[in-house]
């Protein structure tokens, strides 16, 4: 078995399409199905079920995807340790990010280690707090924006911002007009919440709150992420609790309101893994820690420090 082998079936496992993976690796499409062939001969199992339509991964292709990734990782992650013993520095620096740290810290904390490391490559992907941290975990991501976490194993969070949760209203709407509005005002109005399998720290926050005032029967629409509920409220269709950050919009259709006895207010911050030695470096973290010095303004978010346990998005 070769490590090559195990990329390019992480590379279908992902993509679920062989021309795609094929793409991505830089290597013919007939070529990659001999390799996977010749992988699942030699396990002996069946990874992949394949037909004209569709690629799925098998229970024993489930398994052996997260094993592969972290094989992969800590492939890299050796090397990277090799090269820092030596004394050299890295060559790239993996990011991952949430998006509220896309447009509010991320600028920059790019910018500054840009100037800090100009040979150094910078790869950002976007996720939500859990991908983020298996990332971490498996090597594939060097540091983390993600929303709040506990130091647990490697694992180690500091917190550097945090941001309120705000009622979106149609700039026409009658609401729009108020300064502040009274959980009573919401009785008369169609709700637009989030509807997802594993919710997040707020949004089982806001499913507790439409029970406890009688709300949930105003919920009128549902949606899985913050573009569409804003959307839906610049439609005219509805109202939702929307993160600060939305304001920054560029031509959005709604506004921001504050509702008597709602005060959310949601963590930000950085994780990384100690045993990775490159986001471990002193002069890394001291990067994303002055990102909160005094008297600095962190775009779009509160640069408050502020902790909330187990939150996850």
């Amino acid at each position: 078995m070769e490590l090559r082998q195990l990329s390019f079936f992480v590379a279908v496992a992902e993509e679920l399409h062989f021309n795609r993976a094929a793409a991505r690796m830089c290597i013919a499409q007939p070529a990659l199905s001999a390799h996977i062939q010749a992988l699942e001969k030699e396990l002996g199992v069946r990874l992949l079920d394949r037909s004209t339509r569709r690629v799925e991964l098998t229970r024993a292709g489930e398994v052996f995807y997260d094993r592969a990734v972290r094989i992969i990782g800590d492939v890299g992650l050796s090397m990277d340790v090799a090269r820092s013993a030596a004394g050299k520095a890295a060559r790239t620096i993996k990011i991952g990010t949430v998006y509220p740290a896309t447009i509010g810290v991320l600028p920059a904390f790019l910018s500054r280690i840009g100037r800090k490391f100009p040979d150094v490559a910078l790869h950002v992907t976007s996720g939500s707090t859990s991908d983020i941290i298996r990332g971490l975990e498996n090597g594939q991501i060097n540091l983390g924006f993600i929303r709040p976490v506990e130091n647990i194993g490697s694992l180690r969070f500091f917190s550097i911002a945090h941001e309120r949760y705000l009622l979106a209203v149609e700039k026409t709407s009658a609401l729009a007009l108020r300064s502040e509005i009274e959980i009573e005002d919401l009785r008369s109005e169609k709700i637009i919440a989030f509807s997802r399998q594993n919710l997040s720290y707020s949004e089982r926050y806001f499913s507790e709150m439409f029970e406890t005032h009688g709300l949930t029967g105003n919920i009128a629409y549902s949606c899985d992420d913050t573009f569409s509920l804003v959307s839906l409220v610049s439609a005219g269709l509805g109202i939702g609790f929307s993160p600060e950050w939305t304001k920054d919009l560029p031509n959005r259709g709604f506004e921001l309101r504050p509702v008597r006895g709602v005060d959310l207010k949601i963590g930000l911050g950085v994780a990384w893994s100690k045993e990775d030695p490159t986001a471990s470096r002193d002069d890394i973290i001291d990067i994303a820690r002055s990102l909160v010095q005094p008297g600095r303004r962190i775009p779009v978010l509160n640069p408050t420090p502020f902790y909330d346990r187990g939150i996850r998005s």
